[in-house]
């Protein structure tokens, strides 16, 4: 039966026991690990989210009916203990913080009962992810989520104290919002007050934050909640938080070089990594060009090589057939895998075919000088020897090969060069390797909607020396925009903001707006700018995005405290469910039932 713990009040926290305590009496409260009885002796490990702490119990020195109480807890039971930490009788236990000490208990009360979990707490816990995400509250005892979520706020503290330091001042902007058609979908908030209308959650506070500069705030910072309705994966989820920014009287390197200090900061005082500074910086087309993405990974090697000139008049007809299409033909070297076995090769053919991909062309170099290639038969003795060479093709090495358009080569040999890694364990989680991108392409061509469309936002400035292509070649305008990528990962990303009419106007122009359209959308900021509008620049990271990377893991699902699945559903609440038919009518909604 549960007990009160009035008259007693915690004096530390389990892992903050150490030698230094020894002698002194405590008071510690926390959840039971494990509890062994050995028969007049008991051992229970009590757990907080600072660590553990073991409790002995030991007949002839502790009160019996204190040790019969200790004899019965069991996983889970949330305990209070007041006694005397002593040098452990025992061995020490290295494997944890408060090894070499133990508390000899001279009180001890059961503050809630539990029932049997449906798993082990545990750290690194073998089960499935389901059954721990239905019990989160559980899942969430565990100490290598805690220490996630510790760092997380950790952070987010740095963050705030970092920026207040640096002259920004944090505002918020709201939840509820106008809906904005372009981009991911919104959700959408029903208004009763105004019967057919709605809300749209922010993507992001874009619009606000540019507001706020034309209020004269200057810099403004925002640890902001944002939505998207859009497909999950392991880095995404339907509500994320960003760290979101915008900066007045400033341009690219005015941005880059808060965010260099702020990141060399928080990598300092969270991990203990220095961050070299400055972070390089890499154009657009040359990360496309060497990487095959725009989020490269620079921890291992194995660069794109355009062979399109070696190979555009040999006799291989899928290199040709992709030149004369206005494509290329790139290869990567995945050094020492010349003996890679056919079986794996078709397996990597078939993951390239993802990307776009038709198919994967190979030279396998063996160490005895040999060469087993899918095409050799195409080309001759010294069109072979010229590719090898071109390669930088050793006896032992792989050679990969893929021919089509631009788009479809780099992200299928990007795509590769990160799958090939993962296979070879090239990925150091230990190393952090960040770099800027930097002049995107302002505008990308939209298959589906056949026209152009913004990589960015409508509102990113184009480099002044590429305005004079706006009309006459849009495609080769770059923006002043930049992201920032860690580990082949993008954890942040910004631009210099478009603050002159006639390039705003332009701008809604060649992305076939009309200026009623654009009005529609975005009148109150067009409106805001006519009364004086300073040159601005901002940028906003995924907070979880970059917490999972610093605390090594997989999934941003292991840094945020209550995750979404894949469907966007919550497996704990199951949430989203139906709404009562009598909010429906207070909304005036009507909700169709689709006919299976």
């Amino acid at each position: 039966m549960a007990e009160s713990m009035q008259g007693l009040k915690r004096t530390h926290r389990c892992g903050e026991l150490s030698a230094a305590n020894v002698g002194e009496t405590v008071t510690i409260m926390g959840w039971v690990q494990k509890n062994r009885n050995k028969g007049g002796l008991v051992f229970v490990d009590v757990r907080d989210r600072s660590g553990i702490i073991q409790v002995v119990c030991e007949e002839g020195t502790t009160d019996a009916e204190l040790l019969a109480k200790a004899a019965s807890l069991r996983a889970e039971y949330v305990v209070a203990v007041t006694g005397k930490v002593a040098k452990r009788s025992g061995a020490v236990n290295d494997k944890i913080a408060t090894g070499e000490i133990e508390v000899l208990p001279s009180e001890l009360r059961i503050l809630s009962e539990a029932l049997t979990p449906p798993f082990q707490v545990e750290e690194n816990s073998k089960t499935k992810e389901e059954v721990r995400l239905k019990y989160r509250y559980l899942d969430l005892r565990r100490p290598d989520l805690q220490r996630n979520l510790m760092m997380k706020s950790r952070v987010m503290t740095l963050t705030r104290q970092f920026f207040s330091e640096e002259g920004f001042l944090e505002i918020e902007t709201p939840m509820l919002g106008k809906t904005t058609p372009e981009g991911a979908r919104d959700y959408l908030v029903p208004s009763r007050v105004h019967p057919g209308c709605f809300y749209g959650l922010p993507q992001s506070p874009q619009l606000y934050k540019q507001l706020l500069m034309c209020s004269g705030f200057d810099r403004y910072i925002q640890i902001a909640r944002c939505f998207r309705d859009e497909d999950l994966r392991a880095d995404r989820q339907p509500e994320f938080t960003q760290i979101d920014m915008e900066l007045s009287f400033v341009d690219v390197d005015d941005v880059i070089d808060v965010n260099e200090r702020y990141l060399a900061k928080i990598f300092k005082e969270v991990l203990g990594v220095t961050v070299e500074l400055p972070i390089q910086r890499m154009t657009w087309q040359e990360a496309m060009d060497r990487f095959g993405s725009d989020k490269p990974d620079l921890r291992f090697g194995m660069e794109l090589t355009d062979v399109t000139d070696l190979v555009r008049n040999c006799g291989f007809g899928v290199f040709t057939g992709a030149i004369e299409n206005g494509g290329s033909v790139r290869g990567i070297n995945a050094k020492g895998q010349g003996a890679m076995p056919r079986k794996k090769i078709d397996k990597l053919t078939a993951f390239v075919k993802d990307y776009g991909a038709k198919g994967l062309a190979y030279i396998a170099l063996q160490e005895d000088g040999s060469v087993k290639s899918s095409f050799s038969k195409f080309m001759s003795e010294d069109e072979m020897s010229s590719l090898i060479s071109a390669m930088d093709g050793a006896p032992g090495d792989l050679l990969l090969f893929a021919a089509d358009k631009n788009k479809v080569v780099w992200d299928s040999l990007g795509a590769l060069r990160v799958e090939l890694a993962k296979q070879l364990e090239l990925l150091d989680k230990n190393e952090y390797r960040f770099v800027w991108i930097t002049e995107f392409p302002l505008l990308e061509w939209s298959e589906e909607q056949n026209r152009f469309v913004a990589m960015h936002h409508p509102f990113t400035m184009p480099m002044e020396e590429d305005l004079q292509f706006i009309d006459s070649d849009p495609g080769r305008v770059r923006a002043k925009a930049y992201d920032i990528v860690l580990n082949g990962n993008e954890i942040g990303g910004g631009s210099v903001r478009i603050h002159q009419d006639e390039i705003q106007e332009k701008m809604f122009e060649v992305l076939g707006f009309t200026k009623e359209q654009a009005y529609s959308q975005f009148g109150f900021l067009l409106d805001a700018f006519k009364y004086g509008v300073p040159p601005h620049a901002g940028l906003a990271y995924g907070l979880d995005r970059l917490v999972m990377l610093m605390a090594k893991q997989d999934s941003i699902r292991d840094v945020i405290a209550f995750p979404k699945i894949k469907d966007a559903s919550c497996l704990m609440t199951e949430a989203p469910t139906p709404a009562d038919s009598k909010q429906l009518e207070e909304l005036g909604l009507e909700v169709a039932v689709e006919e299976k």
